[in-house]
C-alpha cells in the first residue's frame, strides 16, 4: 500500500481483491440476515392462521383437532424449540455482529476504513476508457 501526500492509500491488486472478498462476504451475510427476518415474519404469519384455526376448528366442533393445534403447534419453536425471534436475535447479536467487527477493523487496516474499493478502482478504470478516443476509426 502505498500512501501519498494527505490521500487515502493506493491498494495493489493482491489488497484490492481480499478487501472486495471480505466486503463480498459481508454483503451475502446480510442478505443471509434479511432472508432471516423474512423466516421471521412468514413463521409468525403462520403460527397466526393456526391460532386463529384453533378457534375455528373449535366453533365447528373440532375439540380435538383444536386441542392438537393448540398443544402441537402454537407453542412449539421453529429450531430446537427456540422460536424465530431467538433465532434471528442470536444471529444479529453473534454471528452477524462479530463478523461485521471483522469486516469494519479489515476496512480500517487495508484501506483507512473506506468502502468498496475494489467498485471504485473499476468505475475509475471504466470513465477513464470512456473518455478515450477509439481505435476503430469512429
Amino acid at each position: 500500500m502505498t500512501r501519498t501526500d494527505g490521500e487515502a492509500p493506493e491498494l495493489d491488486e493482491a489488497e484490492r481483491e481480499a478487501l472486495h472478498s471480505v466486503e463480498l462476504g459481508m454483503e451475502l451475510l446480510r442478505r443471509a440476515h434479511g432472508d432471516l427476518v423474512g423466516v421471521h415474519h412468514k413463521t409468525g404469519r403462520a403460527m397466526d392462521h393456526f391460532a386463529r384455526a384453533e378457534g375455528q376448528l373449535r366453533a365447528c366442533g373440532y375439540e380435538g383437532l383444536a386441542d392438537a393445534v393448540r398443544d402441537r403447534c402454537l407453542p412449539r419453536g421453529a429450531v430446537d424449540d427456540r422460536w424465530t425471534y431467538d433465532l434471528l436475535e442470536s444471529f444479529e447479536e453473534g454471528f452477524l455482529a462479530e463478523i461485521a467487527d471483522v469486516e469494519e477493523h479489515t476496512r480500517e487496516v487495508v484501506a483507512d476504513g473506506r468502502r468498496h474499493v475494489a467498485e471504485r478502482q473499476q468505475e475509475r478504470e471504466w470513465r477513464g476508457r470512456a473518455r478515450e478516443p477509439r481505435n476503430d476509426g469512429q
